[in-house]
């Protein structure tokens, strides 16, 4: 079996310096957020809501830190006014977003936002990045980064819900 994506999204966290993670915790991040917490040298919060990672990254930003919002998609929803103070102040919003609505989903609540994650994302000025494949969140996210990083962009690593896997919603 492939090595889990996580692995090489945490890689590129420790290389490109990303010392804080911002999260609305999901079942699809799991594995990602469980590698950052045994890491004392990346900084964990949680959220009560997505929006308050847009602050939150623009204010390490200031301070001279790297940081990374991890959502799921619905969550991208709670995000959009907040999205304008990245894009007025052309500082970087990186962003990992676990895909729902997609490939099988069971939870009828999950499908709008899934379906509207990434052309909500696109109007807001945000560079969306797909990884389709296992191998390739990894390469998807050090791209976003750099972009990010490098050059005040707000950007999202849309990891495909068939990656995630799909959860059963009972009625």
């Amino acid at each position: 079996m492939d090595q889990h994506w996580s692995r090489d999204v945490f890689r590129a966290f420790k290389s490109g310096n990303i010392r804080t993670v911002a999260t609305v915790p999901d079942g699809g991040l799991t594995e990602l957020l469980n590698l950052c917490e045994a890491d004392s040298g990346i900084t964990v919060i949680t959220l009560s809501s997505e929006q308050e990672g847009m602050g939150l990254l623009f204010g390490l930003w200031l301070g001279g830190e790297r940081a990374v919002l991890l959502m799921q998609s619905s969550g991208t929803g709670n995000c959009m006014n907040a999205l304008s103070l990245p894009a007025i102040t052309q500082t970087p919003c990186l962003m990992l977003v676990t895909m729902r609505g997609e490939n099988g989903e069971q939870n009828p609540w999950q499908v709008p936002m899934g379906q509207g994650c990434r052309p909500a994302l696109e109007a807001m000025g945000v560079t969306c990045f797909s990884a389709a494949d296992n191998a390739d969140v990894g390469t998807a996210f050090e791209s976003a980064a750099q972009l990010a990083f490098e050059d005040g962009k707000s950007t999202a690593v849309l990891v495909h819900q068939h990656i995630i896997g799909t959860k059963e919603f009972v009625k």
